[in-house]
């Protein structure tokens, strides 16, 4: 009798692998100067190689197809910005900022993406809201570590700071991965992170 545990496991395989390939094309639609709102359920299936049906067995709508986009580009955006906690000083804090702009530069065809859709569907504007938040948490958390060693102001407050300087720097970072030259991006990635050490890290008594 075929294992119940083995068959499962191969359609979960194999599930996996058709929402990858339609990630994928659609990724590569993007790249290839396609907007988001123009690309139509056919056409992504259509790229995908996979019938029109089998990509709603997948993704309820674009919408969801969209998430799980978000998903990717935030995930390795925080890990980037996780390997240098405020310890390792503002070098290390520059160096992070600067193999951030980077990774949005190379994907700046989903960050674009993203930024059109998010600015009027509701739902993927709470998510992507969310997936900055990570990163808000993320700073707060750093902020008062350094607050209660005495690195930093002790009339900060942590939760203001970071939600400005997340916000703050990542529309700024965003401007100028769709709108900037790439040659100026490592001076902007600098000034972003120069602003929030001495700005909230190491920010004089007050």
């Amino acid at each position: 009798m075929p294992s119940v545990t083995r068959r499962s496991s191969s359609g979960a395989t194999r599930r996996a692998a058709v929402e990858a390939k339609i990630l994928e094309s659609t990724e590569r639609l993007l790249a290839g100067g396609a907007r988001f709102t123009e690309l139509g359920v056919q056409r992504l299936a259509a790229e995908a190689g996979v019938a029109r049906s089998t990509f709603y067995l997948h993704f309820r709508d674009k919408t969801e197809l969209l998430l799980r986009l978000i998903d990717t580009l935030a995930d390795g955006a925080f890990e980037l910005i996780s390997t240098a906690p405020p310890v390792e000083g503002m070098a290390g804090m520059v160096e992070a900022m600067v193999r951030d702009l980077s990774y949005y530069r190379e994907r700046r065809h989903l960050l674009a993406a993203v930024l059109e859709v998010v600015a009027y569907d509701e739902v993927a504007r709470e998510y992507w809201d969310g997936q900055l938040q990570r990163f808000i948490e993320q700073a707060e958390t750093w902020l008062r570590a350094d607050q209660q060693a005495g690195r930093t102001a002790s009339d900060l407050d942590p939760a203001t700071a970071a939600r400005v300087f997340v916000w703050g720097g990542f529309q700024v970072l965003a401007h100028q991965v769709l709108t900037g030259p790439p040659d100026q991006d490592e001076t902007v990635a600098r000034e972003i992170a120069k602003l929030e050490w001495y700005g909230a890290f190491r920010r004089p008594p007050g």
